[in-house]
């Protein structure tokens, strides 16, 4: 049902994080809603890890019951921005990572996965949910050689981000923007569209543009009750996508193969037995 980034993203089982439901944490902003469920917490549930409330479990638990499946798409989502960033650091070369929709920090974060690769690769973290802020300046540290930055801004307003990514950026030189599991909470298919024009036409040559998406393809056709019960009792409201309505997002770039297939299916290793989920995956090279 949901995406991979945030609003979510999360913990594996046994992440590092406080739970938010103990009275020894961290106080957490102001701005954070304990009444109703929120993606972000939700996916962390999910997971396995320990930042929700009880509303976020109940919630999950519910979406799970109606799609049980959701647990093997957060998973999926997450195995795939391995696989990606480990063959942009390392086969491509590209040292720096844009990551729209960081979520909650968890193991083998983008800059983890890229630093191990390429020690000196920079890579800038953005986000607009006070819990992942709290998380994030105490979580994202960089490597010696290389750059950890995290911006607050709304994936909403791709112009502030870009203003946002200097110094820590260098815009000359090849950038992957990851969106994973972000323009799903853009209802709007032509505002997200403009999301990724605006950031992409901003990007040299040379960079990639890497998104995951739910889709109701795939095998996804039960999660349509999943998603209106999420859309009634949770936020932020979240769409599927058809992969034509999945392929726009991609005009005017080269896919990478093996072109738009579900993200456990992108270059999953050989003999790996990993199933097919309703989660749309691509990888694709601004010319």
């Amino acid at each position: 049902m949901m995406g991979g980034a945030s609003p979510p993203a999360g913990y594996r089982p046994g992440a590092r994080g406080a739970d938010v439901t103990d009275q020894h944490s961290s106080p957490l902003p102001g701005r954070v809603r304990s009444d109703i469920a929120h993606n972000a917490r939700v996916w962390n549930h999910w997971l396995g890890g320990k930042d929700n409330y009880p509303v976020d479990r109940t919630v999950g638990d519910r979406v799970t019951a109606m799609y049980p499946s959701i647990g093997e798409v957060a998973r999926a989502d997450r195995a795939f921005l391995g696989r990606v960033v480990r063959h942009l650091a390392g086969d491509v070369g590209i040292e720096q990572f844009l990551d729209v929709g960081t979520g909650l920090p968890t193991a083998d974060n983008t800059h983890e996965v890229a630093q191990h690769t390429a020690p000196d690769a920079r890579i800038v973290y953005v986000d607009n949910d006070p819990i992942v802020l709290s998380h994030a300046r105490t979580l994202l540290t960089s490597s010696p050689e290389g750059a950890t930055e995290y911006i607050e801004a709304d994936a909403r307003d791709p112009e502030r981000i870009l203003r946002a990514l200097e110094p820590t950026l260098d815009l000359t030189k090849p950038v992957a923007v990851m969106m994973l599991g972000i323009l799903n909470f853009v209802l709007d298919t032509e505002e997200a569209r403009g999301i990724v024009r605006t950031l992409m036409d901003a990007m040299p040559p040379g960079s990639r543009l890497v998104l995951t998406h739910p889709t109701l393809e795939l095998g996804g056709e039960g999660n349509e009750a999943a998603m209106r019960f999420w859309n009634e009792n949770a936020t932020p409201p979240i769409t599927a996508r058809s992969r034509a309505e999945f392929a726009t997002f991609l005009e005017g770039l080269e896919i990478a193969e093996p072109g738009i297939v579900s993200c456990a299916r992108w270059r999953a290793e050989p003999g790996s037995g990993t199933a097919e989920v309703a989660q749309f995956g691509a990888v694709a090279r601004k010319r």
